[in-house]
């Protein structure tokens, strides 16, 4: 006898839909690189501009250093010409003169004071305060009141060759030449000859030399 054969069921199907895969359009392909190449753009700038920033920085360190000091004033041994709290720019030269306001180093303080005698010239002051130099009497508008001062040395007095005789222009609270505690300034002191204010603002101003020669 023949054996039968195991019927063979119909295979069964299902209707899964199908997936479709989730591409991503042109368009928003090209919004990701934009954005892409904007980010890579502004590090790029960023990167250039700390650069030219750090540049400018030390540009203004090295003028600052050895062409243009800037310094700010403490004290007020140079009102009215100048005031405590005025920043000021100096300007390294060897061409001082007389009347000229400088800038020297002072146990390891900046000072500001005006150049009243040149090396080598006498310096007398009297009592009552009025400065001679060489026997003249010198001009000093920006005085306001004179004062012989906190002064300790032997009048007349010669400058030294290689030295420079410095008053401050409030001479009763000065501490200056008159006194060996500072006395007469050596080029190695100086900082140099004080240019402009630049603050505050409505105190921006040139530093006038306006001392008037001996007669």
């Amino acid at each position: 006898m023949a054996k039968n054969k195991p019927q063979q069921r119909p295979a069964q199907t299902e209707n899964h839909p199908v997936r479709r895969q989730n591409r991503p359009a042109s368009e928003q392909i090209e919004r990701e690189l934009a954005r892409v190449e904007e980010k890579r753009r502004f590090r790029t700038v960023m990167r250039n501009t700390l650069a030219v920033l750090a540049s400018v920085a030390a540009i203004a360190v090295l003028i600052s250093t050895f062409l243009l000091p800037v310094m700010r004033v403490y004290s007020n041994a140079m009102t009215p010409t100048i005031s405590e709290n005025e920043i000021l720019i100096a300007v390294k030269t060897k061409d001082i003169r007389r009347g000229d306001i400088i800038a020297f180093y002072y146990n390891n303080r900046i000072l500001i004071r005006r150049v009243i005698a040149m090396p080598g010239e006498t310096v007398s002051i009297d009592d009552s305060g009025t400065v001679y130099v060489n026997e003249g009497i010198i001009g000093e508008p920006y005085v306001a009141e004179r004062a012989l001062g906190n002064s300790d040395i032997e009048y007349p007095y010669r400058v030294p060759d290689d030295a420079l005789f410095v008053l401050g222009d409030n001479r009763t609270a000065s501490v200056d030449s008159r006194n060996t505690v500072v006395g007469c300034i050596t080029q190695d002191q100086m900082v140099g000859k004080l240019l402009v204010c630049i603050w505050p603002f409505p105190s921006i101003r040139l530093i006038e030399n306006t001392l008037l020669p001996p007669v």
